[in-house]
């Protein structure tokens, strides 16, 4: 049987899979455990009608199981697990929360207007952190084997390379060299290429919160 999934769809491609980091963290579990699934694209411009009386919220991803829909990517993540252990995607708890402030910190630094405010700074030390956990720890977060946390973390990665890239010219400094392979090593991974969103997405995604 396979699962149902509803994922954002890409804006102005509603047939194709959108830019949402924690959609593609469920996918990537998904397809790391071989778990077979169903995906229902959703625009989130125009939400239909259905999926309002699944999520009302209007939030993605939200998975069904056993009949229930299931909101919230940590939520669903370890529903999965437990459903589907094999292969185990257990993060030790000692580094459940390693690069968890990476994700703030690109989003301040992408909006802000102000060079000296300090943002670009404060993701600098963030990802300074995560390099030199992945020099003692590497090469994924728990070590030889990518985990849950790897496949929140990558996404997220993703999306910073590129706004970051595009609206500030910016990139991860050269001297984290720890990080930079494993953004490679993520980025690479067949179930990673299979359900990133496109470039021009993830760009296009960004741009209203940007220019906000």
């Amino acid at each position: 049987m396979a699962l149902e999934i509803c994922v954002k769809a890409a804006a102005g491609a509603p047939d194709i899979l959108g830019d949402c980091p924690f959609c593609q963290r469920v996918l990537l579990t998904l397809e790391e455990k071989k778990v077979p699934y169903k995906l229902n694209l959703v625009n989130l411009s125009d939400k239909p009608q259905w999926f309002l009386e699944i999520s009302p919220e209007g939030k993605v991803p939200v998975v069904k199981f056993d009949d229930k829909w299931v909101a919230d990517s940590d939520v669903i993540v370890g529903i999965i697990e437990d459903k589907f252990p094999e292969p185990s995607l257990k993060t030790p708890p000692e580094f459940a929360h390693v690069g968890s402030k990476i994700f703030g910190t690109f989003i301040s630094f992408l909006k802000s207007k102000d060079a000296n405010n300090g943002s670009e700074q404060d993701l600098v030390n963030e990802l300074k952190a995560l390099d030199e956990h992945l020099k003692g720890h590497g090469p994924f977060i728990a070590g030889e084997k990518i985990t849950a946390v790897d496949l929140g973390l990558g996404p997220k990665l993703y999306h910073l390379e590129i706004t970051l890239g595009h609206f500030k010219k910016w990139t991860v400094p050269e001297s984290l060299t720890y990080v930079h392979n494993y953004m490679k090593s993520i980025f690479g991974r067949e179930s990673f290429v299979k359900t990133k969103a496109a470039k021009e997405h993830v760009i296009e995604g960004w741009a209203p919160k940007v220019n906000a």
